[in-house]
């Protein structure tokens, strides 16, 4: 190896890795944002890599912002690029507070997505209706059968299965998936031909993550979870990571590395976060795009 030296050898052997990429972000490459739109898998519905979301104990921390606070904070994450809002039937007032927040805003501009409770004897296209009634919009971009937390869920809600299909037929639903809770759930949704997307809790530490029991104040499976990820993606389906914040318990330091954890090493589309404050969602959008660098 005359005139090659170990220095030059080791630099030229960095520049290799940076052209080939390193954890699925070439060096080379454009940098992304967070407010970035990008494809959610073969349900070929485009969203912001970072959502809005109003679930912060089940909508509490977000209904206590009262409907002007509320709006002001959506107008907020809006102006700042955020144009993907996600919400559920079990959040209390939170589909009638975001369709008054984003009223007058072009409805193409934005994206909505939804989670229903798969409740019995009810009927699946009088809940759409009322759901997209409460929201002020004629259609959901993303519906998701929530808090789906047995083994056997994909036989039990198949009567929601069939009516979100039908929905979409009418084009009042886009595209549909589920949110699970629990190792038992998430091990159903690889190869599950019906989803097109999931909804899953991701961080660096486990945190309100899956484990065996979905109800445990416990660490879930970081590994596991990471697993199931990879199957769903190896399927083109798309991914949205939840609990980016460990429902709250997170300091700045583990926020970051909760953010960088779904993006660098679990590779989801997107992620939705809970907001009570401007700084807040200056701090998501910041975290994001430190995770994409």
């Amino acid at each position: 190896m005359a005139n090659y030296s170990r220095r030059t050898f080791i630099k030229t052997g960095l520049v290799a890795s940076a052209l080939a990429g390193v954890g699925g972000f070439p060096l080379c490459a454009e940098r992304g944002t967070a407010t970035d739109w990008v494809t959610l898998g073969k349900s070929n519905v485009k969203v912001t890599r970072l959502a809005f979301g109003t679930g912060s104990f089940s909508g509490q921390v977000q209904r206590d912002l009262g409907q002007e606070g509320f709006t002001k904070l959506v107008r907020y994450a809006y102006d700042r690029g955020i144009r993907f809002f996600e919400t559920a039937e079990s959040y209390g007032n939170m589909h009638h507070m975001l369709g008054v927040a984003l009223k007058g805003i072009p409805r193409d501009s934005y994206r909505l997505m939804s989670k229903v409770t798969t409740h019995a004897g009810v009927d699946p296209q009088a809940k759409f209706d009322e759901l997209r009634t409460l929201a002020n919009t004629d259609y959901f971009d993303i519906m998701l059968l929530h808090w789906q937390h047995t083994s056997t869920w994909p036989v039990d809600t198949i009567r929601w299965q069939e009516g979100i299909l039908e929905a979409e037929s009418k084009k009042t639903i886009l595209s549909h998936g589920a949110s699970v809770h629990g190792l038992p759930a998430l091990r159903q949704m690889p190869g599950n031909k019906w989803i097109q997307l999931g909804l899953i809790r991701v961080n660096h530490n486990g945190t309100r993550m899956d484990a065996e029991n979905y109800d445990t104040d416990g660490l879930g499976n970081v590994n596991e979870v990471v697993t199931h990820v990879s199957a769903l993606q190896k399927q083109g389906l798309g991914v949205i990571g939840m609990k980016l914040i460990g429902e709250g318990t997170f300091g700045r330091e583990d926020r970051q590395k909760a953010m960088r954890f779904a993006i660098r090493n679990v590779g989801v589309h997107g992620v939705t976060v809970g907001y009570k404050s401007t700084a807040e969602i200056d701090e998501a959008i910041d975290n994001l795009n430190l995770a994409l660098t």
